[in-house]
């Protein structure tokens, strides 16, 4: 037949474009479709898995701002100033306590018992004094000889007063010493405790710089003073020497009774002398100094409750002063 009668739709196998090698052979594969590959095989992953810390570089990460904020800088200082606020209170009321105790002795249970007065008598101790307790053991001997020394000037001054009445009684124009050795008894036996003893047993005890200066400028003063008395001038109520020499004619007895003033007045100088000495060699070795004496001065001052009312009495004063000026 000819080649008209052939079926046009029939497949060829020289004509048919899908008997390509090329494409047979990658229809023939087998290689997995589409359809048919798992992303996620059963295989062990974590075999698999590179670990985190092999790579050699990290990952950045934000840090935090070390910078305070401004709430926090605030929180800080009010915290700071009531601490600094309840420390001053403290001291406060620490300073308020020790006041106390030194005055009354009332909350420890020890009451002032100097000067030793019986219970019944109208005027109380106004001291407290105990030299075991309050005073180290290396200045227990130097505080107690000042003690003595104080007394013993307390009876010269009172033997002097009788010497100088006698004095009197041999001449009316010796009534001037009389009356004036009234008056340094009077005077002297109470300002040196308060002026120049207290002032060196609180030294000793506290261990004061401001205490140690104050004790040498007084008693140094004290100390010429008792020179003075033993010398003796007459007219300034003392029965020193040359005012013994000066009776020696009137009277022998009375003569007898002035020189023993004036050897006690001797006495009471040189002791004053040598325990000046003894005070300042333990002064030195304690380390005080004149700037620690000055720092515990304003201390002092700016501590003191009386300063501190009358300064804030006074600013107040100021300021609204200054406010009235101003309106």
């Amino acid at each position: 037949m000819s080649a008209f009668d052939d079926n046009p739709f029939a497949e060829s196998a020289g004509v048919n474009p899908f008997n390509d090698p090329a494409v047979t052979q990658v229809t023939n594969s087998t290689v997995e479709s589409v359809d048919q590959y798992n992303p996620f095989p059963a295989t062990n992953l974590a075999s698999q898995t590179t670990p985190a810390s092999s790579s050699p570089y990290q990952p950045a990460v934000l840090q935090p701002s070390s910078e305070p904020t401004p709430q926090a800088t605030a929180t800080a200082a009010q915290a700071n100033l009531l601490r600094q606020q309840e420390e001053l209170e403290r001291k406060a009321a620490e300073l308020d306590r020790r006041e106390q105790e030194l005055q009354g002795r009332s909350s420890t249970g020890k009451e002032n018992n100097w000067p030793p007065l019986p219970k019944s008598f109208p005027i109380k101790p106004c001291f407290y004094q105990d030299f075991s307790e309050e005073i180290p053991t290396e200045y227990q001997r130097v505080c107690k000889m000042m003690y003595y020394l104080w007394m013993f000037n307390c009876v010269t001054l009172f033997l002097n007063m009788l010497a100088c009445l006698a004095y009197f009684t041999t001449s009316s124009t010796y009534g001037v010493d009389f009356g004036l050795s009234i008056l340094w008894l009077i005077l002297f036996a109470p300002c040196s405790f308060l002026c120049w003893y207290r002032p060196v047993y609180k030294a000793f005890k506290t261990d004061s710089s401001f205490s140690f200066f104050f004790f040498f400028f007084v008693f140094f003063c004290q100390v010429v003073i008792f020179i003075i008395q033993a010398v003796g001038i007459p007219r300034w109520g003392n029965s020193g020497w040359i005012a013994a020499f000066s009776v020696i004619k009137l009277s022998k007895a009375v003569c007898a009774i002035m020189f023993i003033v004036a050897i006690l007045f001797t006495i009471c100088a040189v002791m004053s002398i040598i325990l000046l000495k003894m005070v300042h060699g333990m002064y030195r070795r304690t380390g005080a100094s004149f700037h620690k004496a000055q720092q515990e001065f304003s201390q002092g001052i700016f501590t003191n409750k009386t300063f501190q009312s009358a300064a804030a009495g006074a600013a107040s004063s100021a300021a609204q002063g200054a406010f009235q000026a101003n309106n």
